[in-house]
């Protein structure tokens, strides 16, 4: 018998399988049975009240999956539905088993997870990661198990001194290098050799060329962000004198309510000259007049109704990397964002300017980029 699988009848997981595609929009739907198998009544009723509220659909896709894996675990740690309020002592066993120091673990198996809830969790697809979960995965699950818990109008151990104490020491004993999701930048010179593998006027060549100059000129748009871009949301601006007094064409993108924006407010950012041009060519070309601007396309060149998975957006521009004869796995969707900063940094453009297209509301994190191409460039680092 499957240790992840709690006895439910057939016709409650199909149930909850139904009331999960009621608001599939906003869910990772390639694990939406999975997650009608994992998932109490209970818990699809308050995701769906969650959507009623108006809950932004990053955060609850978060949410969701953090409430599949936690149910997982919960099941093949302890043989029992996840319980709510959860104990302190299920609160400890979380950090344990997911903060373990992998040099104690090759001498003593019983360090950390077991093999066999470890497994478990990797048959049901819940887990693929080698080795201790990363802090901030830990912390951002135990925020929404908090979350969750709260929302069910209970009171949960999460501010106990016991859990604090156990996270902060746990995060000591296991120190990790902290990676940027993007271990290089697209600057400016590496979007220039993408972009030259989109040299076709083929639909996959003009989406591909449109998706990676929208996404980098627009403020370095997040993945979700660019799979989620809808017609509707684009307005056609008057044209913009360029530098030799030429109109450029112009549009702005209105992003709605995103990750850094307060409940109701409308994120704008602009694009203009050679990104309009892109975009207006992949729109002509796919004959598309509503709806999902960024699509895929299947082996016979139609192009589908249904919009890009995020996910398909990073191995887009994963694909471009390696046709450009570059190294994969230094790059990443997230270098187009990293690399609009840098960028803006190294042509010298203010900080607040390039904020308001990037849309960051943290100056700390958005300097980070300026520092460090000033530092690379500066006088400090040519001492001899």
């Amino acid at each position: 018998m499957d240790i992840l699988a709690p006895k439910s009848a057939p016709d409650a997981i199909a149930r909850r399988a139904e009331t999960l595609d009621t608001i599939a929009a906003v869910l990772p739907i390639d694990r939406r049975d999975k997650l009608a198998e994992i998932l109490t009544d209970q818990d699809v009723e308050t995701l769906r009240h969650l959507v009623n509220e108006g809950m932004g659909d990053n955060t609850l896709r978060a949410l969701a999956s953090d409430l599949g894996y936690l149910e997982a675990w919960c099941l093949a740690a302890t043989g029992s539905p996840l319980p709510w309020p959860a104990p302190e002592a299920l609160l400890l066993k979380f950090v344990a088993h997911h903060l373990w120091d992998p040099r104690r673990r090759e001498t003593d198996p019983e360090h950390s997870v077991t093999a066999e809830v470890e497994q478990a969790l990797r048959d049901g697809g819940f887990l693929r990661s080698i080795g201790p979960h990363a802090p901030d995965t830990v912390r951002r699950r135990l925020a929404n198990w908090s979350t969750l818990t709260k929302w069910r109008g209970l009171d949960g151990a999460f501010a106990s001194p016991a859990l604090r104490s156990a996270l902060h020491l746990a995060v000591r004993a296991v120190p990790r290098q902290r990676r940027r999701k993007s271990a290089k930048a697209v600057t400016s010179e590496v979007l220039a050799k993408l972009l030259a593998t989109c040299r076709s006027d083929s639909l996959r060549d003009l989406r591909d060329r449109a998706m990676l100059m929208v996404a980098f000129a627009s403020g370095g748009r997040r993945r979700s962000e660019v799979a989620g871009l809808r017609k509707e949301q684009l307005t056609v601006e008057a044209p913009v004198t360029g530098d030799d007094g030429s109109p450029l064409p112009s549009l702005s993108i209105h992003l709605g309510r995103t990750k850094n924006s307060g409940a109701g407010q409308d994120e704008v950012v602009y694009l203009t000259g050679r990104p309009v041009e892109a975009l207006s060519a992949w729109l002509a070309a796919a004959k598309i007049d509503g709806g999902s601007v960024f699509r895929g396309i299947d082996r016979w060149g139609h192009v589908s109704r249904r919009a890009l998975d995020p996910k398909a957006v990073n191995d887009i521009v994963k694909q471009r990397v390696r046709m450009a004869g570059l190294e994969v796995g230094e790059f990443s969707a997230h270098g187009l964002r990293s690399g609009y900063l840098t960028e803006a940094a190294n042509r010298g453009i203010p900080l607040s300017e390039a904020m308001e297209q990037s849309r960051h509301r943290s100056v700390q994190q958005a300097s980070s980029y300026y520092n460090n191409a000033t530092r690379r460039s500066g006088r400090a680092s040519r001492m001899l």
